[in-house]
């Protein structure tokens, strides 16, 4: 059903309500430079930046099915390295960490050591001590559960496009946006050592690293074997110990794992560029020393022309959108609307997530956000962070 909800109003320094945001004219920030207007910051995005609407269905978390333990790693034999010695992932359910020690931030990702998250969770932090998961889920599990500070999860390629449960899973969870991470992706052909490229006949990976490296394994003729990511995929390799079987992954996860690099930039496209969000349990303050992005997910009514007047609350102010996604809401995916005496048509009901360029300290991005809710049944800022402008 319909949810309805009153109107943000400006959280002003007596902590008092004062105007609602459509009654404050365009003039305020279109042309010349906005005004504060005595704005609290820290307590203007504290209240931003948590539910503003009754929550959507979709933000119901449901029960897990109960988790088997994650299967221990085969002992390595050989010239392989110890796979044992390597940090097993945490699972969605029984979750356990050893406790921080307070020297170090604790990083989760999804998938093993190799993996292309963890290259991008050590690019965001250094020194961090990353903490595998096995599913996307239980990194965000592990961040509420205070087991990490942080999460490192994909959320869109520039080849294969956006990766949709994730999407799902920031509208589920409560955690918060405070930075990105933009990695260049380089598929590495990997086999035992010893062997030659030619010798392969067949070849484990994601299925999404075999479609982005096809013109490389059409050449080779091997046979594509589907693994559940690049990182498990040189695992299974240097564990089996098969000298036919080689692996699409990274050079990171060969030296892990004891393989050779066969061959070094086989993706068909050069610029392949993966997109990483990192959630934390607490937002960061925005500011405006740097550029900022403030990533929303809203619904809309249905009605001619919705969409158009949400989007342009941002062209009128100035505020450029850099990223827009639609998905269904997964528990009331339908909508029956009257149109006419002799029935109802019936629609798909949607979220739409929406990425642009502005700090919620900036008034335009208040002003605008404002304007949005006066039309949106539901509405949720999911972070502000600095955007990352270096490969």
């Amino acid at each position: 059903m319909a949810l309805k909800a009153a109107p943000i109003l400006v959280c002003g320094a007596n902590n008092k309500k004062s105007t609602p945001y459509h009654q404050l004219g365009l003039s305020d920030f279109v042309g010349g430079r906005p005004t504060f207007l005595n704005f609290k910051i820290q307590r203007e995005w504290e209240c931003l930046s948590h539910r503003a609407i009754t929550p959507v269905e979709d933000e119901i978390p449901s029960t897990p099915d109960v988790v088997a333990a994650p299967a221990q790693i085969a002992p390595a034999g050989g010239f392989h390295k110890d796979l044992n010695s390597l940090p097993k992932p945490l699972s969605a359910v029984g979750l356990f960490s050893s406790p921080n020690d307070g020297k170090r931030v604790r990083v989760a990702y999804q998938g093993i050591p190799g993996a292309y998250s963890e290259t991008a969770a050590l690019k965001a932090y250094p020194n961090c001590e990353t903490v595998p998961c096995d599913q996307f889920e239980a990194a965000f599990k592990a961040v509420e559960l205070w087991l990490v500070d942080k999460a490192v999860l994909p959320i869109e390629n520039s080849v294969g496009g956006s990766i949709h449960r994730n999407y799902d899973l920031l509208l589920r969870h409560r955690l918060h946006i405070v930075g990105e991470v933009k990695l260049i992706v380089n598929h590495c052909l990997l086999g035992l050592p010893g062997v030659r490229k030619e010798e392969l006949k067949r070849v484990l990976s994601h299925p999404q690293a075999h479609d982005q490296c096809e013109m490389t394994l059409n050449q080779l003729g091997v046979t594509r074997v589907s693994a559940a990511d690049t990182a498990g995929a040189a695992q299974t390799v240097a564990s089996e110990g098969v000298r036919e079987t080689g692996a699409i992954a990274s050079a990171r996860a060969a030296e892990i794992y004891g393989l050779d690099v066969l061959a070094e930039r086989i993706q068909d496209d050069s610029d392949n560029i993966t997109r990483f969000l990192i959630l934390a349990r607490e937002p960061i303050i925005p500011g405006t020393d740097r550029p900022y992005k403030t990533s929303v997910v809203f619904s809309l009514e249905e009605g001619p022309g919705v969409l158009f007047k949400a989007l342009a609350v941002f062209a009128l102010r100035g505020i450029n959108l850099s990223k827009i996604e639609s998905r269904p809401q997964k528990r009331r995916p339908l909508r029956v609307v009257d149109d006419s005496n002799r029935g109802s048509a019936t629609y798909f009901d949607y979220l739409f997530y929406i990425d642009f360029e502005a700090s919620m300290a900036e008034p335009r991005a208040q002003y605008a956000l404002g304007h949005l809710q006066e039309f949106a049944r539901f509405l949720r800022v999911l972070g502000c962070y600095p955007m990352d402008t270096v490969l």
